[in-house]
């Protein structure tokens, strides 16, 4: 007898969704909805488990196995069931709150561990549930009941710390692209190990607009070469939209990360393994020195031109930078020459 074809009504449980309206937590429900029945994993294997916050609501509203854990401890539940019933499709679900604090630890143990999860971490920087005090990811001089005079802390870059604990699946995407999201979780799916996904999540009541610096007018983004900006192995995302960048990166060889990856808001993009095109060393040297011009990035690129990978590349500015605090081209440089001064 022929398999019966999986919808999304199978995955959608009889519970009245509740949450503040336009949260970001309803794209991205109805995204995972609408994805899993592709997956043809059904409802009977598979596991939804949640911590406390707005995103542990998840669980009641997929019908399918699932479990509303305690605060923080959604990717410890994960783990025991994952290691008893290797059979299962289990997807964690979490916020920044629930995963970078309190569950902080047991979020970098699960990834550091490998264990075949799917974890989603919603990101909107900010508490909504306890009604909007500051979180692990809220930018430092946020203003909130809990920081009246601004934030002094710090936040965490979600995929640094995951990437630091060696995960070999990281993404990042946004509620509102659907086409894009669907393919970074399908992706996070089909991933053998832990997946983690990190989603800007949009809290319209306590922190409306946090996200909007990567979205073109609030509508699904898309690179300005035509490249999606989850990307591939093989794709060096977002060079002309840097205020857009989001990426997916998957390695098995974790060993081959550079630090210039880890550091937030420096360089924000996975690892690219391929031939790199002058354009994209020139945007990644002048994401590296920002007072450098135009002419003194080409200049640099040209007489370098044998680091051909951005992974080399990527080396070569690094071990400059250590060497020299800093890397500028003399004014008086001339691609001719092939000179370069020294600080």
């Amino acid at each position: 007898m022929a398999a019966t074809e999986l919808t999304k009504a199978d995955f959608q449980s009889d519970q009245e969704t509740r949450w503040c309206p336009g949260c970001g937590d309803y794209a991205v429900l109805s995204t995972v909805q609408g994805l899993l029945p592709e997956l043809g994993v059904p409802p009977e294997k598979t596991v939804f488990i949640t911590g406390i916050g707005c995103a542990g609501r998840f669980a009641y509203y997929m019908d399918t196995y699932g479990m509303h854990g305690i605060h923080g401890r959604a990717p410890a539940l994960a783990t025991g069931l994952a290691t008893t019933r290797p059979d299962l499709a289990i997807w964690v679900v979490s916020g920044d709150g629930d995963a970078l604090s309190i569950g902080g630890n047991h979020l970098i143990h699960a990834l550091r561990r490998n264990v075949p999860l799917r974890i989603l971490l919603f990101n909107n920087q900010i508490y909504g549930l306890t009604k909007g005090q500051y979180s692990p990811t809220s930018e430092r001089g946020k203003v909130t009941k809990s920081t009246p005079m601004g934030s002094v802390d710090q936040p965490f870059n979600p995929l640094s710390v995951a990437i630091g604990a060696e995960a070999t699946f990281v993404a990042r995407a946004i509620d509102t692209d659907k086409k894009e999201l669907t393919e970074v979780l399908r992706a996070a799916a089909e991933h053998k190990g832990s997946a983690f996904v990190e989603i800007y999540q949009n809290c319209n009541i306590y922190n409306d607009g946090a996200f909007d610096f990567v979205r073109e007018e609030k509508e699904n983004i898309a690179d300005r070469n035509g490249v999606t900006l989850s990307g591939l192995l093989n794709v060096l995302d977002g060079f002309y939209a840097p205020t857009s960048v989001l990426f997916m990166m998957t390695t098995n060889r974790i060993e081959s990360l550079d630090e210039a990856l880890l550091r937030p808001g420096r360089i924000d993009y996975k690892l690219f393994m391929g031939e790199a095109s002058a354009r994209q060393k020139i945007e990644l040297y002048r994401r590296f020195f920002p007072e450098s011009s135009q002419s003194e990035a080409e200049a640099f690129v040209e007489i370098y031109a044998s680091a051909g990978t951005m992974a080399e590349f990527q080396g070569l500015l690094l071990e400059l930078e250590q060497q020299a605090g800093s890397w500028q081209m003399e004014s008086s440089l001339t691609v001719g020459r092939k000179e370069v001064a020294r600080l």
